[in-house]
């Protein structure tokens, strides 16, 4: 399981651009989200990051240093002009919904503790994100990607780039997002396992099934570590030993997409939508794919009846003769 970031350590939590008392309620906020909501690493890193661009605007945008009684001030005015600075900055829409998320669950924390209003937070509208659908990857570049082989000329530790293909292989071959791999403790692979519990979103668990392609991965993994893992400890662990980051991962399959010659789509997560999609494809149940991504929602899911009726449609297109006009 990721490690929660329960204290100061992980992260600067000085928030230098705020008056002392705004400073400290966002320490007390991230470490609330952290400690009792339980929100994951990334969510608070990035949570963070959104609270310190803001204040910086605000700094900016007042003329000085925002403190409680400024920020309870504010107007709806004030974060359309930070949504509109941040988009004129390149910013998409979806990072500026994460953005205003983050912003409204601060101040939702303020009005808890009796030191603000989050009226004004509320009262601005999300922006539009287009709802462009999953782009899957083939099946044999997603077997390709999973393959050791495939990165054989690499000058990596042999261990690595087992470590790699393992990761990788949990990510097509069962499903996972990528911080749910990197979550899981050496215990979950025990011999002969052919099944994970997983800690998904919300830190809600469900049990994925692990095909012998996969596990054959993860134990090719182990025998080469070079490291002694605890029971309790991460499963992949980095270069030095400690807990693997995603960017990691990340960077290994930007590298192999170079390889592969495949689109800047194929990232890690859309090995998990390759996954759901070839499952589809191969007549798999939607109710049971919804189970195995972890998804709270069936709607969720049901993207990839879109994915798959779209890949039909493309290969009706090439190869009807009716559809050539």
């Amino acid at each position: 399981m990721a490690k929660p970031l329960s204290d100061s350590s992980e992260l600067n939590l000085a928030f230098p651009q705020a008056g002392a008392e705004l400073a400290r309620e966002a320490q007390a906020w991230i470490r609330h989200l952290a400690a009792q909501r339980r929100a994951s690493p990334l969510t608070v890193e990035a949570y963070t990051r959104d609270l310190t661009q803001f204040l910086s605007f605000l700094t900016e945008h007042l003329g000085e240093k925002p403190d409680l009684a400024a920020f309870a001030e504010l107007k709806p005015a004030d974060l359309r002009a930070f949504m509109a600075k941040r988009r004129g900055a390149g910013i998409e829409s979806r990072s500026l919904m994460r953005a205003l998320a983050a912003l409204r669950s601060f101040a939702r924390h303020l009005e808890r503790e009796g030191k603000g209003k989050a009226a004004a937070f509320i009262a601005v509208r999300s922006p539009k994100i287009a709802r462009s659908l999953p782009k899957p990857i083939s099946a044999r570049s997603a077997m390709d990607m999973m393959d050791v082989a495939t990165r054989a000329g690499e000058t990596r530790e042999p261990w690595i780039l087992a470590r790699d293909a393992a990761v990788i292989g949990l990510l097509y071959g069962a499903g996972l997002r990528i911080s749910e791999a990197l979550g899981l403790q050496r215990r979950d692979a025990a011999k002969g396992f052919d099944s994970l519990t997983v800690i998904g979103k919300g830190s809600k668990t469900r049990s994925v099934p692990v095909i012998r392609p996969v596990a054959e991965g993860i134990e090719a993994y182990l025998q080469l570590c070079p490291y002694t893992l605890k029971p309790e400890g991460p499963l992949f662990v980095g270069a030095k030993g400690g807990p693997l980051s995603p960017r990691i991962i990340q960077q290994a399959v930007e590298h192999l997409r170079g390889a592969l010659g495949l689109p800047d789509t194929a990232t890690p997560h859309a090995l998990r939508h390759s996954f759901a999609t070839h499952l589809l494809a191969g007549g798999g149940d939607l109710r049971a794919i919804q189970e195995l991504l972890g998804h709270a929602s069936l709607s969720t899911t049901q993207v990839y009846t879109a994915v798959d009726g779209a890949r039909l449609m493309d290969a009706w297109r090439s190869a009807h003769p009716r559809a050539r006009g």
